[in-house]
């Protein structure tokens, strides 16, 4: 059985040509959220995946072959999901942004969609969803839940682009106030009462 143990997030940096002519593999969230997992790609090879611990796979990545240096471009399979969107007769946008607020409470993975939110099927957060006044429905699609605030791409993409929030505020000094410097961060440590 061949292994893989490196994945380049979404390919990057590798050449086009590379990544058409390269293997693929279709896995769903399930897998794809392991770090250690067999599969078999669209050559038919056998491959073990041993990545650190911790370590999303997500649609796009390639996964590097140790023995010959290939590569295997992974796909997020299609799987059931639902799909919750705010009712346009009774609710608002901000619904969505309620639901998110208490599915996170309960560490609910969440893909977040400009119009909607995809969660894996459980019964029990359809009812408490659908007593929000959401519309819940099954669907089938590819699951790319958020990573998290932590982790190295937190909101789904590269950072080649600057973003308004990365800049630093200007800095205004109202006239005729006395400015005095701002107090040092707090910092969480061992005398944290946190």
């Amino acid at each position: 059985m061949l292994t893989v143990n490196k994945l380049v997030p979404r390919g990057r940096g590798l050449a086009p040509v590379l990544l058409k002519r390269a293997a693929t593999v279709s896995l769903d969230w399930d897998v794809r959220q392991k770090s250690r997992f067999d599969l078999t790609d669209s050559q038919g090879r056998r491959i073990g995946v041993f990545l650190p611990r911790g370590t999303a796979v997500r649609g796009g990545d390639v996964l590097l072959v140790v023995e010959d240096g290939s590569m295997v471009v992974v796909e997020a399979a299609p799987q059931p999901v639902l799909e919750v969107r705010a009712c346009a007769e009774h609710g608002s946008p901000f619904d969505l942004l309620r639901a998110a607020y208490h599915l996170g409470n309960r560490h609910v993975q969440l893909e977040l969609q400009p119009d909607r939110l995809l969660l894996e099927p459980d019964h029990v957060l359809a009812e408490m969803l659908g007593n929000m006044h959401l519309i819940v429905t099954e669907a089938s699609s590819a699951f790319e839940p958020e990573a998290g605030a932590y982790a190295a791409e937190g909101h789904g993409h590269a950072h080649a682009h600057p973003h308004p929030h990365e800049a630093p505020a200007p800095q205004r000094k109202p006239i005729g106030i006395a400015v005095t410097a701002a107090p040092a961060p707090h910092v969480h440590g061992p005398g944290c009462k946190h």
